[in-house]
């Protein structure tokens, strides 16, 4: 399906952004946590209130090009032309965590097998792995009600990820917030390697745990390891994979 380019119509740094995010849902499908159509990646756009980009429904995620990602507003309302639709479950989620958090300017979700093993667990996220700890530094829950659909749940989500940037949806998925969609990505491989790595170590022997006292000093180390967790030291090379992938993602 031909879709005109938005690159002469909207401001450089919406163009970037649009960039950006398309690469994002491209290196999600390349690192299988897709399911299909139905999970969503969405980036606020500057000066645009609570405005957001989100996924076209119906466009599998290495489909996604800049110019396909539909622009909507709190309410659901399209602010540009699109002939696509957007998935109710998505804008609700997505919506109410970009109208509770400023600092949120991008929010990735994913159903991957690992992500919803874990989150089926009642113990959720275990401190077993140098992975963990990082996640662990900033985790949250919320619990399951049912498919996304209800304006209602909004409260209680917001409520429940307060200032956390991992939020494990009880038998659903994962999610992250990021300050910027290298921070989100970034954050998402270690929330999603952690599960992976979680269910591989309890298929095993009895586990190890981090102790307590480490869990308390990993927040630093890892603004260190990751650049402040803006995904400064993997965002470009990524972005160079994504090229050698599809430079298509950028019309």
């Amino acid at each position: 399906m031909h879709i005109p380019s938005l690159k002469e119509v909207v401001s450089a740094e919406e163009w970037q952004l649009r960039c950006d995010l398309a690469a994002c849902y491209r290196l999600v499908a390349a690192h299988g946590w897709s399911d299909l159509v139905f999970t969503h990646i969405s980036a606020r756009v500057p000066g645009g209130g609570h405005s957001f980009l989100i996924n076209p429904y119906g466009l599998m995620f290495d489909e996604i090009t800049a110019s396909s990602l539909v622009l909507i507003d709190q309410e659901g309302n399209k602010l540009r032309e699109s002939p696509f639709p957007v998935n109710r479950a998505g804008f609700v989620i997505h919506s109410a965590i970009h109208a509770a958090r400023e600092d949120a300017q991008c929010v990735l979700h994913t159903h991957t097998r690992a992500g919803v093993a874990v989150s089926a667990q009642a113990g959720g996220v275990l401190p077993i792995s140098q992975q963990s700890t990082f996640v662990l530094a900033s985790l949250a829950y919320h619990d399951y009600e049912g498919v996304a659909l209800r304006d209602e749940e909004k409260p209680r989500l917001q409520a429940d990820l307060g200032t956390a940037s991992y939020l494990m949806l009880r038998n659903h998925g994962l999610l992250t917030v990021g300050r910027s969609i290298p921070e989100a990505f970034l954050a998402m491989y270690m929330f999603e390697s952690t599960c992976s790595i979680q269910l591989a170590a309890q298929a095993g022997g009895p586990l190890t745990t981090v102790p307590p006292e480490i869990l308390a000093g990993v927040a630093e180390s890892m603004r260190v390891q990751t650049g402040n967790q803006g995904g400064a030291f993997v965002w470009p090379a990524l972005l160079r994979k994504v090229e050698r992938m599809d430079p298509g993602y950028r019309t």
